[in-house]
């Protein structure tokens, strides 16, 4: 027994559990329960003799009987009734409860529809009882009857309750209870939720499954068609074996849903046959390449597994041992910020768009998933290559549902300048970090040039904004430099009427500025001002994204703290807005050299070697914040490393990514025995020995990687408590630290 099958006094959680209707459904409940011992006694009704003979042989229940009326009496507090008949035979069965059973007892079912069910309990109540519990399994298979019966069917299957304002606390509480002693993941849900949700996913594939075969059968006769079906055919019809008495119900029960979920599959279906029609290669392109991404998806999330399959949806932990070196070749995935507008821009361009080292993290995803959300056809990404079917600046469609991007702050900031100039209204929304990031720097300089930019609370996301807006070139001065702000007011000034200019306090990486001229399109660029005049087009290109500077940032301060190191990282981009870890690591006096230096696809990139050096401290200078921004947690470690001490100041940016960076790798570095002091907009790090211990990330991939190389230095391990999110911009980074020497264990909890 475990001790989810038990009340705290050890007791079991149900007294008797009748069970009405011992098919695969019922059956399999009873049969889970009865094995984990979590019912005093578990009580069949059944009315066929031989059905009754088969349950007590197999063990499904301890006892059975023909009628409720032979245990009514029995029942009391603690008791449950679980009705599993089909849906249209709920409401006589309920007549039956009503009438004999207390109302201290709790009664739940497991009916595929609930909006009939509620009605028939209400019917017979005359209101919605307390001790009702209206449940659905989301388990079973085409087989049906008591000999179907699995103890272990609902086993990490999810349950759906719907429960109602009148629903006893008490009866909730133990029919999840129930349901969870059985392995299932118990959900809530509004039942008008709940029967959409089951029509389209559940109730609409059965209904297309039966049809196919009954066409099949019935109207093409030839009996070659089943001889010769292949694997496909045999696991898309499987369901159309299920039990027809119950599906007529359901879809009787369900007709509303049913039948909306019908006329959009008609329509979709009807499109489909009018491409094939027409041979409309593009259309059908983005049908299936949708389809297959989709359907890829839904895989990863009945697995449990993340987008990206080398991370997990649970929350992992590094632990790492302390020292070693760092050696070898490596080339880091593809640059986060190009991987992200690459397929923007090839979104919005004519004609199609070739990409090769596309970042494929959690972050670049997010942006190639809300892009075809809006209409566009993406093939891939496979190995790092994508062909993106651009649309055009005006092809995008209004998408569905509200555009989720995860954690993904150049998405959400980048995207809403697009979004701005649209003619469909739209929702961005992302993560639980996401939601505590400032998002007026980007909705005020857009309400500026007339779009309507709704924000929630303090100005974070969701990020609501309204189309078909004109837009007005603006001439911005940036509050604080940020490269993300900027690319927001560029990429709106393409739909704006006359020109947008931008003026930066100090340099920012100009990746937009590059990219749009390589798209063909004009912008001017002289000293801290970039302009552009809307109107304009772009058009298909290809892209060669350079290694991620950011995440070569972390093996090279690896390489410089660790004795005995001499690491080489191959084709990385060295924008020179993107370079100040270099000059700041330089000034430190790292042992770094360039070489192979080159112009990819627009973009510079080289080869650097790193080797050990002893470091010593500076005084950063504040030229070099804005080339290094998003490098800082690293170079934090190398100050902890370095002889002296190291003084940031002017980076009040890093107060508001991910985390509080400055503050989270402040906390971090004092748990490791480092006297690192926090200022408003910097920090103040002595160099010394670094110990071991527990650091927090708050969610904050680039502060879960600086943590992991500082174990090179550290002499205890160091345990990084929740890396999950390092998948969002560095999915190799577990297997390349590993490659090159670092000892990082995967802790999953």
């Amino acid at each position: 027994m475990t001790e989810d099958a038990h009340s705290d006094k050890g007791r079991p959680l149900i007294g008797k559990l009748v069970v009405i209707g011992l098919g695969l459904i019922g059956g399999s409940l009873a049969a889970g329960l009865r094995r984990r011992g979590v019912c005093r006694e578990t009580i069949g009704i059944v009315r066929r003799a031989e059905a009754g003979r088969k349950a007590l042989e197999l063990g499904v229940v301890d006892r059975v009987v023909a009628s409720l009326d032979a245990v009514a009496p029995e029942l009391g507090q603690g008791d449950v009734i679980f009705v599993a008949v089909p849906t249209l035979a709920v409401e006589s069965v309920l007549s039956d409860v009503r009438r004999q059973v207390s109302s201290d007892v709790t009664v739940t079912d497991g009916a595929s529809v609930k909006g009939s069910i509620k009605a028939a309990v209400e019917s017979v109540y005359g209101e919605m009882p307390p001790q009702v519990v209206l449940g659905h399994p989301i388990a079973g298979s085409e087989r049906s009857g008591v000999t179907a019966s699995n103890p272990d069917l609902y086993e990490q299957h999810r349950v759906i309750l719907t429960p109602l304002p009148d629903t006893g606390a008490a009866h909730l509480e133990r029919v999840r209870g129930m349901w969870q002693a059985v392995g299932a993941e118990v959900l809530d849900m509004s039942v008008e939720e709940h029967d959409q949700v089951l029509g389209a996913t559940s109730h609409l594939p059965h209904a297309i499954a039966y049809s196919l075969v009954d066409t099949l059968a019935e109207d093409i006769g030839n009996p070659n068609i089943f001889r010769y079906a292949a694997g496909g055919f045999r696991d898309f019809t499987r369901i159309a074996s299920s039990d027809p008495v119950m599906w007529h119900d359901i879809m009787k029960a369900n007709r509303t849903a049913v039948l909306d979920s019908l006329d959009l599959f008609i329509d979709n279906l009807t499109r489909l046959r009018s491409a094939i029609d027409r041979e409309d290669g593009e259309y059908l392109l983005g049908v299936f390449t949708r389809a297959k991404t989709a359907r890829d998806h839904f895989t990863n999330i009945l697995a449990k597994r993340a987008f990206v399959p080398a991370m997990t949806t649970g929350k992992i932990d590094y632990l790492l041992q302390p020292g070693g070196s760092v050696t070898g070749t490596i080339r880091v995935p593809g640059d986060k910020s190009v991987s992200h507008r690459s397929i923007m821009l090839g979104s919005l361009a004519e004609g199609i768009t070739e990409v090769e080292g596309f970042l494929e993290g959690e972050d670049a995803l997010a942006t190639l998933q809300a892009f075809r959300d809006m209409g566009v056809v993406i093939e891939g990404p496979s190995e790092g290559r994508v062909k993106i079917h651009g649309v055009g600046l005006r092809g995008l469609k209004a998408p569905k549902k509200p555009l989720y991007i995860g954690n993904s702050g150049t998405t959400i900031r980048l995207m809403s300048g697009i979004l701005a100039g649209q003619a469909f209204d739209s929702e961005i929304s992302g993560d639980v970090s996401l939601a505590k990031r400032p998002m007026d720097r980007v909705a005020n300089p857009l309400r500026e040039m007339g779009a309507v930019v709704e924000a929630a609370e303090g100005g974070r996301p969701p990020l609501k904004i309204k189309g078909g807006q004109v837009l007005k070139g603006i001439d911005y001065q940036l509050p604080m430099a940020s490269a993300q702000v900027k690319s927001c007011v560029l990429l709106a000034g393409l739909y704006a009427e006359g020109t947008t200019r931008v003026t930066e306090p100090a340099p920012t990486r100009d990746h937009t500025e590059r990219m749009l001229t390589g798209f063909g399109y004009p912008v001017t660029k002289e000293g801290a001002v970039s302009e552009l005049t809307g109107g304009g087009e772009l058009k298909g290109t290809k892209i060669e994204v350079p290694a991620d500077i950011s995440s070569a940032t972390f093996f090279m301060v690896a390489a410089s703290i660790a004795p005995g190191s001499d690491l080489t990282l191959t084709h990385v981009g060295i924008n020179p807005t993107r370079v100040g870890v270099i000059n700041i690591l330089k000034a430190m006096g790292a042992d770094l050299t360039l070489s192979n230096e080159r112009t990819v696809g627009g973009e510079p990139v080289a080869d650097i070697r790193v080797r050990h050096a002893q470091l010593k401290g500076i005084h950063i200078p504040e030229d070099q914040v804005p080339l290094a921004i998003d490098e800082f947690p690293a170079l934090f470690v190398a100050a902890a490393c370095a002889e002296g001490e190291t003084v940031l100041t002017g980076a009040e940016e890093l107060r508001v990514k991910e985390s509080d960076r400055i503050q989270a790798m402040a906390d971090g570095l004092s748990t490791l025995g480092i006297d690192a002091k926090p200022t408003p907009d910097g920090i103040v790090i002595q160099g010394g020995s670094m110990g071991g211990g527990e650091v927090v990330t708050h969610h904050d991939h680039r502060i879960a990687m600086a943590f992991a190389i500082a174990a090179l230095r550290a002499s205890q391990p160091i345990r990084v408590l929740d890396a999950t999110n390092v998948a969002t911009s560095f999915p190799t980074f577990v297997e390349l630290a590993k490659q090159t020497g670092i000892s990082l264990e995967v802790i999953d909890r």
